[in-house]
């Protein structure tokens, strides 16, 4: 929990000395850039980690097939949840809800889509509201398995945070996996996001062609 505290605690940090306007231009043109870096960082750190696992192959072999229904139930449980939700919404729709839950944790790619593509039927001010929404509903979702991992798999298994975690589960997200849920179930989190990670465009085009 210390750990996944540190990480909020340096995402507020960051929020803070972007909104303060200290930083210069500079270093806020370079943001995304830098977030890059350190990503492919934490991406060859984790592999590193696995690669130097004596149990390595054991894992591999741990990998069963009905596993692969784990994607498949993380989006048919966020798509039903987010359309229960919309029932006690009344700012936004059914289409807008279940566009702004297609985003399953890749809140970067849903907010610039949901936004781009609601433009022309809800006008500018509001598809920016609809995309901020995504952005910080997803971000929400996200931090919430920083936060509570150790709860998720000690009240509902260790496929929880997976499902969680949405289409973070490839990056951000891994490491309270791997510590929590354990190594064996790294394999499973890569696979996972790459299917959510590809749904992402598709669901959310569909929804918001309906908005």
């Amino acid at each position: 929990m210390r750990s996944s505290l540190l990480i909020v605690g340096c995402f507020t940090v960051g929020c803070i000395a972007g909104w303060s306007g200290w930083l210069p231009d500079a270093a806020i043109a370079g943001t995304d850039v830098y977030s890059t870096y350190v990503l492919y960082v934490l991406m060859v750190a984790v592999g590193v980690s696995l690669g130097s696992d004596e149990k390595l192959r054991e894992i591999l072999r741990s990998i069963r097939p009905r596993l692969l229904f784990v994607p498949l139930a993380t989006i048919v449980g966020t798509l039903a949840a987010t359309a229960v939700a919309s029932l006690f919404i009344a700012r936004w729709g059914l289409p807008e809800c279940m566009a702004v839950g297609s985003g399953f944790c890749y809140y970067s790619l849903s907010s610039i889509l949901i936004t781009e593509l609601t433009t022309s039927s809800l006008g500018v001010q509001a598809a920016t509201e609809l995309g901020t929404v995504a952005l910080i509903a997803n971000l929400i979702r996200e931090l919430s398995v920083l936060l509570t991992a150790p709860l998720m798999v000690r009240c509902f298994g260790r496929l929880a945070p997976v499902c969680a975690g949405g289409a973070s589960t490839l990056d951000t997200t891994l490491p309270v996996i791997i510590r929590y849920s354990g190594r064996d179930m790294v394999f499973i989190s890569i696979f996972h996001a790459i299917l959510v990670d590809f749904s992402v465009p598709f669901f959310v085009s569909f929804f918001c062609s309906m908005v």
